[in-house]
């Protein structure tokens, strides 16, 4: 799990305005990536952990975010979340 602030060319060149938007509620639950996904979130705050390592992310507006593929989580909603996401890997991993 990475996180950054991007600045606003580097979400213009990833084409972040072109992804897929998802909006979740305040909830919590599992998830399990088949593939690496990259998001940006445009409001909320959310926690994710990964229950096999410990490994524990925060992150909310302003965010990018990647996950790589094969990770099982669980999810913790803090603020109703909205995003764009892009499971495209042309871009590569944030750094």
């Amino acid at each position: 799990m990475k996180k950054k602030k991007p600045t606003k060319e580097e979400l213009e060149n990833l084409g972040v305005e072109s992804w897929g938007t998802w909006e979740k509620e305040v909830s919590e639950f599992d998830w399990s990536y088949g593939d690496t996904e990259t998001c940006y979130l445009l409001d909320g705050e959310v926690e994710v952990k990964d229950p096999k390592t410990g490994e524990k992310i925060e992150f909310g507006k302003g965010d990018l975010v990647q996950f790589k593929k094969g990770l099982n989580c669980k999810w913790k909603v803090k603020k109703p979340v909205r995003k764009y996401y892009s499971f495209d890997l042309e871009f590569g991993d944030i750094e």
